[in-house]
């Protein structure tokens, strides 16, 4: 294969890429704008999906995506979770 038609086959994987990301972008939105006006249903569903996996005696790792959420470092956890609570508290502050 010569080089310009791998550079033409990069070029066009890097476009289908791009187009799908714009696709994902809008529903992805749409959805954390919905977490972020109803924290608390939000916090509410994922303590109550917790319960239900654990009542029914599942291992987290079954759940597809669960796995790859968990495998991240201890740092990046209790990053995430400190960065949710000062979104939390800001909101709880913000008069507007």
């Amino acid at each position: 294969m010569s080089l310009l038609k791998q550079r033409h086959a990069v070029r066009m994987a890097q476009s289908r890429v791009q187009s799908a990301r714009h696709a994902v972008a809008e529903p992805a939105q749409a959805l954390l704008s919905r977490g972020e006006r109803n924290p608390l249903t939000t916090v509410g569903l994922a303590a109550g999906a917790g319960f239900v996996l654990g009542k029914l005696n599942v291992h987290p790792l079954r759940v597809p995506g669960l796995g790859a959420l968990l495998s991240g470092t201890a740092a990046e956890i209790v990053g995430q979770a400190v960065n949710l609570v000062a979104e939390f508290a800001q909101d709880s502050v913000d008069p507007s």
